[in-house]
């Protein structure tokens, strides 16, 4: 049986939207941009760096990463991301979620525009220094994850609180986006005003001195918004959740909440005090209630993630060597080293504009209207569809005047990732657990899909390679090939479809009916309560 609700939580439930509204949606989303920017952009120069730093004398082929040096520097910052994750998700439940929000972007701040000034005497030193930095960009970018989610689900009204958290997340289609127009100009900027010869003309001369400035203006340049958005993420107030339900200080969190909803609230502290007192809101993560009545949702929530972020990030990686062998980029010896990275970063800008971003406004204008569950069961299902689509066809597709056929049903993968499981895999576990345990969970749900984006990453690498050792790029072994690996990502996206069915409907609903946090429960009914069906 439902409680009174507290009439601060009442007031932000049932607030009209507002223009406070749009800044937090701003405010978190920058975060998001710069997250997204951070951890994607350093796809779009790995082929520049193997260029620069690994060149071999008399090979036919320009320099590459070795296998060891690319996993290291595509995925040190998803192993510091989730460290984050946990972290600062944990610490947003004990510390507040204000206080935390700060030092995360701080932290994304410092360690960008240090990425961009790895320095070292060999090639071997400035690869270790930019891994050690990034490592504390994906830190730092961690805690980004479950205190935006959290915060934007706290502020926002139950009506459009989707549609919110959702436009924060859709911030990272624009910082993808970003990313690649960033490359673009700076790579044909120095193009222009370095012109060099191709590959295979002049080995040495096909990659100019000015082309080590390239990377690191596109890894440094992701600190600028990220700075820009820090003193108004000091001017938040703590969320009215936090301040009443965890930190339970009614009168502060009627302060806080009569001044961002310009409407005179009481304090209810002996409401306060009797919900939050209660066996059935004082609950630890690992008590056997917590088992019962949210046990099976964070196992939905992980799982979720984790088999979307296999499929999702092994895409957006090594989408150029899709590309190349498909055809669609032509082979590296044929171009110089600036006109290879401009060509790989239009790809890829081509594919956000046209399936990422749209995919994710998509959510944001449908998900309170059809509900997370649907949105994220149709977005499995079709990425399974798109992704048979490319396999089963794939030596179809790979041959020429069907390369632009391949490239649309790639984009839209893309598209029914993000109007799907890309997005409400973030939105809900920000919905679903009590207020002092939300970061938390939210934090180890978006750790769970960072570790599925480490597996998609570095199996991708491997799995992707030509069955012939003859045609496995430089320092690799043989592995099943892009189809092969296409099956194996269709798979992923079937069994997400699966573990969709764990996470409850939270379309409508308040945080606190959702979590149960404003029900009487007794013991008995609290013990035999599971994950409920959507």
């Amino acid at each position: 049986m439902a409680r009174e609700q507290l009439q601060v939580l009442n007031a932000l439930d049932a607030a009209k939207t507002q223009w406070y509204h749009f800044t937090a949606i701003v405010v978190a989303g920058m975060g998001f941009f710069t997250d997204a920017y951070d951890l994607f952009c350093i796809s779009l120069v790995t082929k520049l760096l193997g260029r620069i730093y690994y060149h071999v004398e008399g090979s036919p082929t320009p320099g590459s990463l070795p296998p060891n040096v690319s996993a290291a520097v595509n995925g040190v910052a998803f192993c510091g991301t989730l460290s984050g994750q946990l972290f600062f998700g944990w610490l947003g439940d004990k510390m507040g979620r204000k206080r935390v929000y700060g030092m995360t972007l701080l932290l994304m701040v410092v360690a960008s525009i240090a990425s961009g000034l790895s320095l070292g005497h060999t090639p071997k030193s400035v690869m270790a220094t930019l891994c050690f930095f990034r490592f504390w960009l994906g830190f730092g970018i961690g805690g980004d994850y479950p205190l935006s989610a959290t915060i934007m689900s706290e502020y926002a009204n139950k009506k459009t609180r989707g549609a919110f958290i959702a436009a924060v997340f859709a911030m990272q289609g624009i910082g993808i986006l970003a990313g690649g127009t960033v490359a673009i100009i700076v790579s044909a900027a120095f193009k222009h005003g370095f012109p060099a010869p191709s590959y295979a003309v002049d080995a040495i001369a096909s990659t100019v001195p000015q082309a080590d400035f390239v990377w690191r203006i596109v890894l440094m340049f992701g600190a600028i918004p990220a700075a820009l958005t820090y003193y108004w993420r000091m001017k938040m107030p703590e969320t009215a959740r936090y301040t009443a339900l965890v930190a339970r200080n009614a009168k502060q969190a009627a302060a806080d909440m009569s001044k961002v909803l310009q409407v005179q609230l009481e304090e209810e502290q002996t409401k306060v005090d009797r919900m939050t007192g209660e066996r059935a809101n004082s609950f630890g993560l690992f008590s056997r209630e917590f088992m019962a009545r949210h046990g099976l949702h964070l196992l939905g929530t992980a799982t979720t993630w984790f088999l979307l972020d296999i499929a999702f990030y092994s895409q957006n990686l090594f989408q150029k060597d899709i590309f190349s062998a498909i055809g669609w980029i032509p082979k590296a010896a044929t171009m110089n080293a600036l006109e290879e990275m401009f060509k790989i970063a239009r790809a890829q800008t081509l594919i956000a504009l046209c399936g990422t971003v749209p995919g994710y406004w998509f959510t944001v204008a449908l998900i309170d209207i059809i509900g997370r569950f649907r949105i994220q069961a149709i977005g499995f299902f079709m990425m399974t569809v798109f992704m048979l689509g490319l396999a089963i066809p794939y030596h179809h597709w790979t041959t020429p005047g069907n390369h632009i056929g391949f490239v649309v049903m790639y984009a839209f993968t893309f598209f029914f990732a993000n109007f799907g499981p890309n997005s409400t895999t973030f939105v809900v576990p920000a919905e679903i657990f009590p207020a002092r345990l939300r970061s938390t969970c939210h934090g180890i749900s978006a750790a769970s899909g960072k570790l599925g984006a480490i597996v998609g990453s570095f199996g991708f690498l491997y799995l992707a390679q030509n069955p012939d050792p003859a045609k496995t790029d430089h320092g690799y072994p043989t592995g099943i090939g892009v189809r092969n690996s296409l099956f194996v990502l269709a798979c992923c996206n079937l069994l997400g479809l699966f573990f969709t069915f764990l996470v409850p409907e939270s379309k409508g609903k308040s945080l606190e009916e959702i979590s149960g946090e404003n029900e009487d429960i007794a013991p008995a009914a609290e013990s035999s309560m599971g994950g409920g069906l959507p």
